[in-house]
């Protein structure tokens, strides 16, 4: 049975794709809006933003990043008038009435909003609103005009890619929280990232590892045409603001939820906090839950010849490495240096123990986890390669030629360089996420009677010549659809909860 096209949507919506599909007659109201309103809207945004901008450098002049000061007169008259320009600039560009339900807590009473979904720079709006701080990526603050309109409300900067900068951006978010309500309230998109709406991926913790009330706050966008979104995979930033300055007004509704007191538990355990806040707030919103992370994109975006087929599976595998720092830790170099040990093992098979020496890791729950998922046996040993493959497989979900080509160097043997059909099977069940392949396609692509070795630079040229290679030269055997990594784990008769 050959896999369908559909693999998607038979998973769920992708959270990280939009897909915007204009009719014939939003095609003509478009056309018509952009040669009328639009630029007239564009003129009067950026003049606003502009007129803010001596405003917000003004009152950030001899402001501490570490010491609140007291807010003297001036500032205060500064932040009435850049609350008004934002608003105006915000009318100007469409959004003419925005809805606020519940109240805002004060700072003393909650130091953290939480705020879901994120799904746009639109959504800087009640934070533009509030002039609550907010945690930003470091390189927004040298974005010309906008970076120091961001720099005014005192953000929290992190710097994505360094493990450093998100331990201190942690320890400056419990700082403020602890601060009894001297600092302003910080207003954070606990997501992490943008997504389409349709459903809450899972919270980043730092919201909150500080143990304290969050007032939960969500965001709605009751729009017949979403214009709004920008997420990984759909229209750009400037088609989505270009969109949305054409639409004659863009309704926007901001709830605030009572306030989320954590239980003793919730204190000791930030990831139950998390997502107890998480269920709360897609109750309020009417939508389902993901299990999905910032950090699962790539994977669920992945695209090319050899793209997932069904990457539940490793999603699970890869929120496992994250757990134990393994994923951001594992450069190419590292990905080498494991292969090479791996191949020098030759199969053998390592129990969790010799697992752990293998990582240089202490055993753990976690480790203990993903040892399982690859012990197909259920015998307590794995081997090796098979992880390697899976590593590399989440760790760079575009290079999957460069995942296969290590994998051939872990089986290839010295004197032709060829590898098993049933190795080649084991790797690409492990790459696309499925349980058994029939490789008998592939044999015929090649035009080759035997069905004994193969060569990687055999593979490739078929690969080249099939960007479909999965539907055209692969089968999946007719049995209850389940991935080699899920196999494992019921072989093992174990079923370990994924943990938030």
């Amino acid at each position: 049975m050959k896999p369908s096209n559909s693999r998607r949507s038979a998973l769920g919506r992708n959270p990280f794709v939009h897909e915007l599909k204009l009719t014939v007659t939003e095609k003509i109201k478009i056309g018509l809006m952009s040669v009328t309103v639009f630029p007239v809207r564009l003129l009067l945004v950026s003049f606003f933003m502009l007129l803010a901008w001596p405003f917000a450098f003004t009152a950030s002049l001899g402001r501490s990043e570490f010491v609140i000061e007291p807010q003297t007169w001036w500032r205060r008259i500064i932040d009435l008038c850049l609350r008004v320009l934002m608003r105006a600039m915000w009318f100007c560009g469409g959004f003419h009435w925005i809805k606020v339900k519940g109240e805002r807590a004060s700072p003393s009473e909650v130091p953290i909003l939480t705020v879901a979904p994120h799904s746009s720079y639109f959504d800087a709006i009640p934070v533009t609103m509030t002039m609550c701080s907010i945690v930003a990526k470091l390189e927004s603050r040298s974005v010309p005009v906008w970076g120091t309109l961001i720099s005014y409300i005192r953000p929290v900067f992190v710097f994505r890619s360094d493990q450093n900068s998100r331990r201190k951006t942690v320890d400056e978010i419990k700082r403020r929280a602890q601060s009894g309500g001297k600092w302003p309230q910080i207003m954070i998109f606990s997501e992490g990232t943008c997504t389409n709406r349709s459903g809450l991926i899972l919270f980043k913790a730092g919201a909150f590892i500080p143990g304290l009330p969050v007032q939960p706050v969500v965001l709605r966008y009751p729009n017949k045409l979403d214009t709004i979104t920008w997420t990984w995979q759909g229209p750009g930033a400037f088609k989505i603001l270009w969109l949305t300055l054409c639409q004659p007004h863009n309704p926007m509704e901001i709830e605030y939820l009572p306030i989320y007191t954590p239980s003793n538990e919730e204190k000791e355990n930030p990831a139950l906090f998390a997502n107890n806040v998480r269920e709360l707030m897609a109750k309020a919103l009417d939508i389902p839950l993901t299990n999905l992370s910032f950090e699962d994109r790539e994977i669920s975006l992945s695209q090319g010849p050899l793209r997932m087929y069904d990457y539940n599976s490793l999603l699970e595998f890869n929120q496992l490495l994250c757990k134990l720092g393994l994923r951001a830790g594992t450069s190419e170099k590292v990905l080498e240096e494991q292969a090479s040990r791996a191949r020098k093992l030759q199969g053998d098979r390592l129990g969790l123990e010799d697992f752990a020496q293998f990582l240089n890791l202490p055993v753990t729950e976690t480790l203990t986890q993903v040892h399982s998922i690859f012990d197909e046996r259920g015998d307590g040993e794995i081997d090796i390669r098979h992880y390697v493959i899976a590593l590399s497989t989440v760790r760079r979900p575009s290079k999957s030629t460069e995942t296969l080509k290590l994998a051939f160097k872990m089986y290839e043997s010295e004197e032709n360089g060829g590898i098993l059909e049933e190795e080649l099977a084991t790797i690409l069940e492990i790459m696309l996420g499925v349980k058994e392949l029939d490789l008998s396609g592939l044999f015929l692509a090649l035009g080759r009677p035997d069905r004994g070795k193969i060569t990687y630079n055999e593979l490739h040229c078929v690969i080249e010549q099939h960007p479909d290679f999965v539907t055209d030269c692969l089968d999946f055997k007719d049995q209850p659809h389940k991935s080699h990594l899920e196999q494992s784990k019921s072989c093992n008769g174990q079923n370990h909860k994924k943990d938030d």
